[in-house]
């Protein structure tokens, strides 16, 4: 019954006050931001959907520093760009954000470094353009810059990772804010 007469509004920037009080975030912080189903938010009987929220995950703290509802019939992409309005700007400043592969949008990128924050994006198929042009890149020729083994599961997987500035050739596709490409190979 207490729960029901609180203003949401006002509880949740009560939270958000608590938590940076809580939480100093400090240059080079990883930021995560994600979407996820709030498990068993359904109601069938009342018709109503599940709810589909994004958080940013301050990944070092293990606290959530802020959360926005994607709204029915829309997706997660300008949910993002609306978390990110919602933070001081000073408070994202030289921190590394990292979204889901859907979110490697030239307008998420620019939100981000218009925050002051850098990003690492993945580039799959949503972006053919840009992925055509990262395999084209002379990989065999760029030396491994670290390599990780890990056993687990009954697995033993390598992980090997090269990175080199962004280069400068035709037709490479512009993306905003792009400094470096990275590939990161998987062998199980």
């Amino acid at each position: 019954a207490i729960f029901a007469a609180l203003k949401p509004g006002e509880l949740e920037a009560c939270l958000l006050g608590w938590i940076t009080a809580l939480h100093e975030i400090t240059g080079g912080q990883l930021i995560a931001i994600d979407g996820k189903t709030l498990r068993r938010s359904f109601d069938a009987a009342s018709g109503k959907a599940a709810i589909h929220m994004v958080s940013a995950w301050a990944t070092a703290n293990r606290i959530s520093l802020g959360q926005v509802v994607v709204d029915a019939k829309s997706n997660e992409i300008p949910a993002v760009r609306d978390l990110l309005a919602g933070f001081d700007p000073a408070a994202l400043h030289g921190c590394v954000v990292t979204v889901d592969a859907m979110h490697t949008q030239d307008d998420t990128a620019a939100a981000i470094l218009a925050a002051g924050a850098h990003y690492v994006f993945t580039v799959k198929g949503n972006r053919p353009t840009l992925l055509k042009a990262l395999k084209s890149l002379p990989w065999a020729k760029v030396p491994i810059g670290s390599t990780l083994t890990d056993r687990s599961h009954g697995r033993h997987a390598t992980r090997t990772i090269k990175v080199i500035d962004v280069p400068a050739l035709p037709r490479w596709p512009q993306f905003t804010g792009v400094a470096q490409v990275a590939q990161l190979r998987r062998t199980v």
